[in-house]
């Protein structure tokens, strides 16, 4: 029994995109923007080390060579023309080439689709998020609508992650294009999920919008990440990426529930 129980926990875990305990790098990558940004970062820590190891090279020569008993008369160099060109310009070589991709990454993390698959409204409140799925009406013209309240702390099931699972999820079709729209009701909010590279904040009085495309089915974590009050930590957002399949269905079911 606990060796089953352990088992569903551990599979019910290595399915959802969630942090881990002593996590070091990124979560997976759930779309391409957040894949972009992974490949960026490890591009950029190339570099990093490139430049550690030269700079310890030298610091490590010098010390080694130039020191009280190795030369006890120290040379007294004004300047070298070579060296001072080198060093000049490489350093400023090197930042190109990390400008280019971030700039490239940038532009498109900025972008917003013209004809999106799908547009969700998230509104931020105090502290619950409330969904509305603008593009389909029940029976008495009203959009879909939710209400997304965190699971409390000592009322999860198996296999939740704690103060990370909600009572209604975002429920998005895979690989397909999509439109966030994000707004507060009352303070600063924000809307993040680190699996899928977003974090749009949600200020007073705008509506801010942000692209997403998730490439493969799962359950992807995140929170709000703009300070928002006395609850802050705990309104926990919770993307569920299915077939177009599955969403048709969940969309049909929410509908006949708000029209009853």
């Amino acid at each position: 029994m606990i060796l089953r129980s352990l088992e569903c926990r551990f599979l019910t875990i290595a399915l959802c995109d969630a942090a881990e305990p002593w996590q070091l790098g990124s979560q997976d990558a759930a779309t391409p923007m957040m894949q972009g940004i992974i490949d960026l970062h490890h591009d950029i820590f190339f570099f990093l080390i490139l430049i550690l190891v030269f700079v310890s090279r030298m610091l490590v020569r010098a010390l080694w060579h130039f020191n009280e008993q190795t030369n006890p008369i120290p040379q007294r160099i004004v300047h070298g023309t070579t060296i001072e060109i080198i060093r000049t310009i490489f350093p400023s070589v090197i930042p190109l080439f990390i400008a280019i991709p971030s700039f490239a990454l940038l532009y498109s993390m900025d972008g917003v689709l013209v004809d999106p698959a799908i547009t969700i409204k998230a509104i931020g409140h105090q502290w619950y998020r409330t969904y509305e799925y603008s593009d389909y009406n029940s029976s008495d013209e009203q959009s879909l609508t939710f209400d997304s309240y965190t699971i409390p702390e000592d009322d999860p099931e198996l296999g939740q992650s704690r103060l990370l699972e909600v009572d209604n999820r975002v429920v998005v079709p895979a690989k397909t294009h999509l439109r966030m729209i994000v707004t507060p009701a009352d303070v600063p909010h924000s809307w993040a999920v680190p699996s899928s590279g977003v974090k749009c904040d949600a200020v007073p009085g705008r509506s801010n919008l942000t692209s997403i495309s998730v490439q493969r089915e799962g359950v992807y974590y995140g929170q709000c990440s703009e300070i928002c009050g006395t609850n802050h930590a705990f309104t926990p957002i919770v993307v569920e990426a299915v077939t177009l399949k599955d969403y048709a269905d969940w969309v049909s079911n929410q509908l006949i529930l708000q029209t009853n």
